[in-house]
């Protein structure tokens, strides 16, 4: 009988599951739901919020999808991953139930929360134990809520990230991971334990923490009651979660030193592995455990991300109608190949989507330099707004050299804004790195982190023994001098604005 392993990546704009013959690693079926991008609440400026139930909803929607496609039963999965929206908060009461609505990553309410708490705690220690500043993560959104709902805040019996919140809802354990605690900035790297130091400060009883068991484990199985709602067979096992980044990585291969990963969908991400503790001083980029970490070999990704992206890309596309309706996105690749690079002298600043941790939590919002009505089209918009993008990261992947992080190569899926010839091509001429793309995504990750920690596999060269590569893109002579020229009028554009 053929083994099958479901994955899910819970996104901000989507729930994606997919099912992986286990034999082969390849896909048989995937499926998002809802069709359209989610929701996000904005009751305030900043604020972003996520209803935690809608994710459980469209999981199982999702799932049922890829069931329908492939024909396969719920009773030949073998096990379950997970991969989610990094640093969202999840409150549930002793029942289970959400008691507010997820606040999450992009959301920008607790920067003065982190940056208080980086001064109290000192730099010293906030760095070396830390390997960042608290900032605007998970530990410092629930302090917010302790500050501002303590009603709410006396009722939370355990806090969660998006990906426990899933997983809990399939098993009805409350369990995360090092990874995880680290993503939410509650862990301390030299003690290899939550921080005790960070959690007096802000008040937060460790017990709110959820359990924390290893990545690559069992973490829970399926409950009856929920076997019998969605179609699984009780017991199935949930054996791998991780933030999206990491994951990411991981469904990449990307695991050892020097290994790079990069993603560009709603946000835009490089994430660079190291065997080191780590850190940026100005904490511009994050150090988090990496899914491999395992005494005693130590594994750190740091991790640059670009709020401003995809987003930027998909609020283009909704506003510039061809014939009535919207653009489809390769329409926008094509017609931004049209205008020369640089633009014409038109440049993007794309920080339109909350604080930017890359500019030191400052929330810029996105804007247009140069723009000149007689000389610029919508070629030339939408070429400045990929090419922005790309400058935006290459102004994190240098504080990435500046920390030492050594980079030959760097990997990404085969999807988002890598699906534009023109974003691959600025990219890696920017970046000056080759860059391989790879049929995988992040639930086809997920699914094969699961085969891992059920021991469906026995190594991780096992689980990728079907990963392939689609195409490597390499740096030309003659066009990385023309986007150095055009990175270069960014620059002073930003550095103008800031």
């Amino acid at each position: 009988m053929k083994k099958y392993l479901l994955g899910y990546d819970l996104g901000s704009s989507s729930i994606k599951a997919s099912l992986i013959d286990a034999a082969t690693g390849q896909s048989v079926a995937s499926a998002q739901s809802p069709a359209e991008e989610m929701p996000m609440l904005a009751v305030h400026a900043g604020w972003a919020e996520q209803d935690p139930e809608m994710w459980w909803e469209h999981a199982q929607k999702s799932l049922q999808a890829c069931l329908k496609k492939s024909g396969v039963s719920g009773a030949d999965i073998a096990a379950i991953g997970i991969s989610y929206q990094m640093h969202g908060l999840v409150c549930v009461d002793k029942d289970q139930k959400v008691l507010r609505p997820s606040i999450i990553w992009c959301d920008s309410r607790a920067v003065e929360i982190g940056r208080h708490a980086f001064q109290s705690l000192g730099a010293d220690y906030s760095l070396k134990h830390l390997l960042n500043s608290p900032g605007n993560f998970t530990a410092s959104k629930l302090k917010w809520v302790k500050d501002n709902e303590p009603a709410v805040f006396e009722r939370i019996h355990k806090v969660m990230l998006p990906g426990d919140y899933l997983a809990m809802k399939l098993t009805g354990d409350i369990v995360t991971t090092a990874s995880g605690l680290s993503e939410g900035m509650f862990w301390d790297y030299t003690a290899g334990a939550p921080s005790e130091k960070l959690l007096s400060l802000y008040g937060i009883p460790a017990s709110m923490l959820a359990t924390q068991v290893p990545t690559f484990s069992i973490h829970g199985k399926v409950t009856k009651a929920m076997a019998q709602l969605i179609g699984l067979q009780e017991g199935t096992p949930v054996s791998y979660r991780a933030g999206d980044q990491p994951n990411n990585a991981f469904s990449l291969n990307v695991l050892n030193n020097g290994e790079t990963a990069a993603t560009a969908g709603t946000s835009g991400v490089i994430y660079s592995v190291t065997d080191k503790n780590a850190y940026d001083p100005k904490s511009r980029v994050n150090t988090f455990i990496h899914v491999n970490d395992h005494k005693p070999v130590k594994s750190n990704g740091v991790l640059l991300c670009i709020n401003g992206t995809g987003i930027l890309n998909s609020w283009l596309r909704k506003q510039a109608c061809g014939n009535g309706s919207l653009y489809e996105y390769d329409q926008i690749n094509k017609i931004a190949a049209e205008a020369p690079i640089g633009a014409d002298g038109l440049s993007v600043l794309p920080f339109g989507n909350g604080a930017e941790r890359v500019l030191e939590d400052k929330n810029l919002d996105a804007s247009f330099h140069g723009l000149n009505f007689n000389r610029h089209g919508q070629a030339h918009v939408f070429r400045a707004a990929q090419e922005g993008i790309v400058f935006a990261l290459k102004y994190g992947f240098d504080v990435l050299q500046g920390m030492g992080l050594s980079t030959k190569v760097i990997r990404a899926g085969h999807a988002n804004m890598f699906l534009s010839p023109l974003f691959r091509e600025a990219f890696v001429n920017t970046i000056g790195a080759p860059l391989e793309l790879y049929d995988t995504d992040g639930a086809k990750g997920a699914a094969l982190g699961a085969g891992v920690g059920a021991g469906v596999y026995g190594s991780f060269e096992e689980a990728f023994r079907g990963l392939k590569i689609i195409r490597t893109e390499q740096p030309s002579s003659t066009l990385t001098d023309q986007y150095k020229k055009a990175y270069q009028t960014w620059q002073a554009h930003l550095q103008k604005t800031l």
